[in-house]
C-alpha cells in the first residue's frame, strides 16, 4: 500500500510547450522538440529547458541532491515527449548540434544512440557516466560562454 501512495505523489514531468516555454536556465524560448529537458525537485518544483546542457549546468550549479527526476526528449521522436533521463543513453556529437551548441542529444533507446554514433561519430554515455560527463559538459558550455 505504502508504494501505490508513493507512486501517487510522485510528481510526473509537464509537457514542454514549444514556442511558449522559457528556459529556466539561459531564459531562451523552448523550440526544439528534440533536445528539451526538465527536472522535478524533491519538493517537487519543476525546471523547464531548452536544452539537455542548460539542465546539467543548472542542477550543477543548484545541487545534484535536490532533484527528484530528470526528463529529456529523445532525439528520435517526433511528439516531443519526456522520457526518464536516468535509463537514457546520451551522444555528444559535433554533428548534431544542440540548442546552447554543446552538441549533447538523449535517446531512450540505446541501439538508436548508437547508430547515430556510427553515423555521425562522438561519443556515447549513459546516465552512470552521468557526474563524470557533467563536467566534459560544463567545460564546453564554460568554451562557450555560456556559464
Amino acid at each position: 500500500m505504502s508504494s501505490l501512495l508513493l507512486a501517487a505523489c510522485t510528481p510526473k514531468p509537464e509537457p514542454l510547450h514549444y514556442g511558449t516555454d522559457e528556459c529556466d536556465y539561459c531564459r531562451m524560448t523552448i523550440v526544439d522538440p528534440q533536445h528539451g529537458a526538465e527536472v522535478i525537485t524533491q519538493k517537487g518544483k519543476i525546471f523547464k529547458f531548452d536544452a539537455i546542457e542548460c539542465m546539467v549546468h543548472h542542477v550543477q550549479k543548484t545541487g545534484p541532491d535536490q532533484f527528484g527526476s530528470f526528463w529529456v526528449n529523445d532525439y528520435t521522436a517526433t511528439t516531443g515527449a519526456l522520457v526518464d533521463a536516468t535509463t537514457c543513453t546520451f551522444l555528444i556529437s559535433k554533428n548534431i548540434p544542440s540548442p546552447m551548441g554543446a552538441y549533447l542529444s538523449g535517446f531512450e533507446e540505446k541501439t538508436a544512440a548508437e547508430k547515430f554514433l556510427q553515423e555521425k561519430g562522438g561519443e556515447v554515455f549513459d546516465w552512470d557516466r552521468f557526474e563524470e560527463t557533467r563536467d566534459k559538459i560544463l567545460t564546453l558550455l564554460f568554451l562557450l560562454n555560456l556559464d
